[in-house]
């Protein structure tokens, strides 16, 4: 009991700097902000970002998709997310006056063996609650002119806005204390007394409860709390190529997926911008940032190798891996994968644009999480698979983030 009291007596000593830290300035990091100042008026919130300013990685290197949710597995936190974040996500646009459009989408199989698994896509959705046409290949041209296929099925809740200014609008308004330059270094997190986190630069914040949505970081920021997260992140680098006949494109166009990957495949987005981006593929990236083939940071892509999950993919999805870093390293191949759907479409039309780097989570046996994945420990929250539709989905993962965030509060 006397050390009990004693415990108490610390406690109450601590000159806490804040309620709840939250580590990393993405959209989903500035949703969780958002959302609890807004659920508990009062509390304070500080959020650290390693960058100079917000949604300097996943959240600002994406087409910029406001996604339906049609792919997810019925029951997910994706589907359920997805759907219900499409529709907020526009109402939030709106009324901050953020560029956006519901533009609608079309999904496009371009072979007979796709057949299935596009009428499967049109299950999902109905069974997603989300409404879909299906169009033979006559009704496919009243909506994209150059664009070729066997079927389609048209996704009317698609569409696109300009995320940055969404996480930034989000920062504004939860009045959290956003920190840029403030990369994370160091975690002591006593389970009785709370977090204290040293950054680069050598200061020490003290907070009662830590948030961790480092994204491409994300585990590294959970060992360092004391948390083994079981899973890795293994970063995969989606490569962009813009078009040049921008009039070739009306709206979005997309393939049919593999179901056995979390990626799209190439797809044509008209962003808010009016460009037509092309991508992105799916490559290995040799840094955690390895927004080209020559970024390679050692130590980052030892820790990958040295993950058993990594070795496991690449035994296992080995053939679609190679197809993958043919169209990476040759511009023809991936214009032959464009030209699948867009016939017209010629090498000279594609132009390089940034790319981007996929944070995604695997499990030990090789497994590539296909949910959001968010997890508890003492004194913390860690969000450890957000990738997209993470970006569409932020209002609600902000909202069950904060809402763990504030159970743990509670209880502290």
């Amino acid at each position: 009991m006397h050390y009990r009291n004693r415990e108490v007596e610390q406690v109450r000593k601590i000159a806490y700097d804040c309620d709840v830290l939250v580590i990393g300035g993405g959209i989903v990091g500035l949703s969780t902000a958002y959302a609890i100042t807004r659920a508990a008026p009062g509390t304070r919130v500080t959020v650290l970002e390693k960058e100079a300013g917000p949604a300097r990685h996943q959240t600002g290197r994406n087409s910029g998709v406001i996604h339906s949710g049609i792919y997810y597995r019925p029951g997910s936190l994706k589907a359920r997310y997805a759907v219900k974040g499409a529709a907020e996500m526009v109402k939030f646009c709106a009324e901050y006056g953020i560029a956006h459009s519901v533009t609608g989408k079309l999904i496009v199989a371009t072979e007979r063996e796709e057949l299935p698994r596009l009428h499967a896509l049109v299950q999902r959705g109905r069974e997603n609650g989300i409404p879909v046409r299906e169009l033979g290949p006559a009704q496919i041209t009243e909506y994209e002119p150059e664009v070729r296929g066997l079927a389609a099925i048209h996704v009317g809740t698609t569409g696109i806005c300009d995320f940055v200014a969404v996480a930034e609008q989000l920062g504004d308004a939860s009045g959290a204390e956003i920190r840029y330059g403030a990369e994370v270094v160091r975690i002591d997190r006593r389970p009785a007394l709370g977090v204290a986190v040293r950054t680069a630069d050598g200061t020490v914040l003290r907070a009662r409860v830590l948030v961790n949505c480092a994204g491409l970081h994300c585990d590294e920021v959970a060992r360092l709390t004391g948390d083994e997260p079981g899973m890795r992140i293994v970063p995969f680098r989606g490569e962009y190529y813009a078009l040049a006949r921008p009039e070739l494109v009306r709206g979005l166009v997309y393939p049919v997926p593999d179901p056995a990957f979390p990626f799209l495949g190439v797809h044509l987005t008209r962003g808010i911008d009016g460009e037509v981006h092309i991508g992105p593929n799916a490559v290995p990236a040799l840094a955690r940032e390895g927004y080209g083939w020559g970024v390679v940071r050692p130590r980052e892509l030892g820790a990958t190798v040295a993950w058993p999950g990594s070795w496991r993919i690449a035994r296992r999805h080995w053939r679609y891996g190679a197809g993958e870093l043919r169209r990476s390293v040759s511009k023809e191949a991936f214009t032959q994968a464009v030209r699948r759907l867009l016939p017209e479409v010629r090498a000279d039309d594609l132009v390089r644009a940034p790319a981007g780097v996929r944070a995604q989570a695997v499990l030990r046996d090789g497994t590539l999480v296909d949910d959001f994945l968010i997890r508890e420990g003492a004194r913390a929250v860690h969000v450890l698979n957000a990738p997209s539709p993470a970006a569409t989905a932020s209002l609600p993962i902000g909202r069950e983030v904060a809402r763990r965030a504030l159970a743990v509060l509670d209880r502290a």
